[in-house]
């Protein structure tokens, strides 16, 4: 078991990867998309990472299992967006 989430490959690799794309993808995004989709999109790939780092701070598992899943919807959101 990983000793923190920062060990977590789907933290290192996967969310911190999703938020840096969606900052680069929506670098291109129309100006008048600033405060819609753009600011949506990249809010939802860092909170992303966020509940994964919140959830396993919050020590029980039933606490992190929740996060994981308001992080999967987040994905799932985002998604339908594009």
């Amino acid at each position: 078991m990983a000793k923190s989430y920062r060990e977590l490959i789907v933290w290192q690799q996967r969310a911190i990867e999703l938020s840096i794309t969606l900052y680069e993808l929506t670098r291109g995004f129309p100006h008048e998309e600033m405060y819609g989709l753009t600011s949506q999109l990249r809010r939802a790939g860092v909170a992303v990472a966020s509940n994964i780092a919140e959830g396993w701070g919050r020590g029980s598992r039933p606490d992190y299992k929740q996060l994981l899943c308001v992080a999967r919807g987040l994905l799932l959101r985002s998604r339908r967006n594009w």
